[in-house]
């Protein structure tokens, strides 16, 4: 528990002693800094959806802010699902990129899957945690042997760049789990649940792929990014479901990430198809 808490405190902010609020003060020290991507930091109590908050204020923002809330009260995944964890107890934050014309806008799209591969690349340095991802913006960590989803990534575009929020559950208890499937950072073991070193471990992560990616003009192969996504996908190789917008399903297996950043299953009849937009299933093995 940190030493430092603020003179005057009220009783709320510190009610649960084993999850105190974020330093962001010290947050803002360790990340923006003169010359990195990250150009402000704000934490705020409670909000309803920082995505909708950061979008809402992108047009005037320069690229690299960030807003992380304690507490969302209408945080939201694909598909417009909710997001509800209880306050402090996990870490929800978007960021503002902006890439330009150094990067086209056809691959903007690989934002959503770079935050994925950087977000679980900071997990595993700072928390010790495999982190697996599932096709397209889940993250996956291991409970008694069985994958669950412990966050999750929401990229929306905005008038010249793209919002990108993250939400992971940290120190959740198995009884606080929204739904059984459910999982976080705490009940997969993680050497580390201190939330100000994991959301520094992300962010600098979150910095180093984005550089890359950009410099190499958004190309996912020369930046390294396909081959590592492709390495930490949990839904290659796997027999999957996928729900596909109009109501229609595919049913096979899934062989690839392509350049687009789409899921390529193969069917039982040996056709290929690429899946860009869906929610994909894994089903158990075909014996």
């Amino acid at each position: 528990m940190p030493s430092d808490a603020p003179a005057g405190a009220s009783a709320g902010r510190w009610s649960n002693l084993e999850r105190p609020p974020l330093n962001a003060e010290g947050l803002r020290r360790a990340l923006v800094t003169g010359g990195g991507l990250w150009t402000s930091l704000e934490v705020v109590d409670t909000t309803g959806s920082t995505n909708t908050d950061l979008a809402a204020r992108a047009p005037e923002l320069p690229e690299g802010a960030v807003l992380v809330a304690e507490e969302q009260s209408a945080g939201r995944g694909r598909l417009d699902r909710s997001w509800v964890a209880p306050a402090r107890s996990g870490l929800f934050f978007s960021v503002l990129f902006k890439p330009g014309d150094a990067v086209p806008q056809e691959r903007w799209g690989w934002l959503t899957l770079l935050a994925g591969v950087a977000t679980a690349t900071g997990l595993s340095r700072a928390a010790g945690v495999d982190t697996a991802l599932k096709w397209p913006n889940d993250l996956l960590v291991t409970v008694d042997g069985e994958e669950r989803k412990t966050g999750g990534i929401l990229a929306e575009r905005v008038a010249d760049g793209v919002v990108v929020g993250i939400g992971l559950n940290v120190s959740l208890t198995e009884d606080e789990l929204p739904v059984p499937a459910a999982g976080s950072l705490a009940l997969a073991k993680a050497a580390v649940t201190d939330r100000d070193p994991l959301l520094r471990a992300v962010l600098r992560s979150l910095e180093e792929w984005y550089g890359n990616w950009r410099t190499a003009g958004g190309d996912p192969a020369a930046s390294g990014l396909q081959e590592t996504y492709a390495a930490g996908c949990a839904t290659l190789g796997r027999h999957v479901r996928a729900e596909l917008p109009g109501g229609r399903t595919l049913t096979g297996t899934a062989e690839a990430v392509d350049t687009d950043g789409r899921l390529v299953i193969r069917t039982a009849e040996g056709q290929h198809e690429a899946v860009g937009a869906g929610d994909v299933v894994h089903l158990r093995s075909v014996h």
